[in-house]
């Protein structure tokens, strides 16, 4: 069953100011890996920011939604995309009790069904899936001190959504060879993220993990290395 995973993230000494920069921080390096280092991919760029006062079920008190295509390269909204600009505008207020959310993008394997199949309605389906590379939304979230009665102790300074863990987790008696391939370059991808945040963001500690607590880390390790 499909599982949503979590990078948190825990800082030394955290003080509510020192969130912009450390969100620039992290935000940066999911660009350099989400855009293979291409300064004019629009995987180098915020697609949306918002900004969420005392828990997950207020409204935003702050929305901004950007364009990033070819069509729009020369607009305040594509110039605004831009990290450091995009949060410096979110966190312009900065607040104790307010979750400043950053969507971002990066292409990973996913699979799609044959035209004339049901969606992975059965096993041969999914063998004969063709896989893509796909945009996949990625949420990274800084969280105030005192939002959502501190939740910030459980769930890092600062946390990364990656959506359901399917496109790492795909168990290996279901895939083929090359679809195996596919899902080792999403799981590198994953583990280079992770470990340039961990060189690069001065953190002190941080977790993978998924909603239901199954031992993620162990397994996608386990994967490249049957794989390798």
């Amino acid at each position: 069953m499909a599982d949503q995973l979590y990078l948190s993230l825990w800082y030394p000494n955290f003080r509510l100011q020192s969130l912009p920069a450390a969100l620039t921080g992290v935000l940066r390096q999911f660009a350099l890996i989400a855009s293979d280092g291409k300064t004019n991919s629009p995987f180098a760029r915020v697609h949306a920011a918002s900004t969420y006062p005392i828990d997950w079920t207020e409204t935003p008190t702050y929305q901004r939604i950007y364009v990033n295509d070819d069509r729009a390269a020369d607009t305040p909204d594509t110039k605004g995309s831009i990290i450091e600009s995009a949060v410096a505008e979110a966190t312009e207020q900065l607040h104790d009790d307010t979750a400043y959310e950053f969507e971002m993008q990066w292409a990973l394997w996913l699979p799609e069904a044959p035209p004339d199949s049901a969606e992975f309605e059965d096993e041969e389906a999914r063998l004969d899936a063709i896989w893509k590379l796909q945009p996949s939304k990625v949420r990274i979230i800084g969280f105030g001190p005192g939002f959502d009665e501190g939740s910030f102790e459980q769930n890092g300074q600062i946390r990364v959504d990656f959506g359901l863990d399917t496109p790492w987790v795909l168990e290996d008696e279901t895939i083929n060879i090359d679809a195996a391939k596919k899902i080792q370059q999403n799981v590198e991808k994953l583990l280079a993220f992770t470990l340039s945040v961990e060189k690069h963001c001065g953190i002190t500690s941080r977790l993978l993990w998924t909603e239901s607590g199954e031992p993620l880390a162990e397994k996608l390790i386990a994967r490249l290395q049957r794989l390798n």
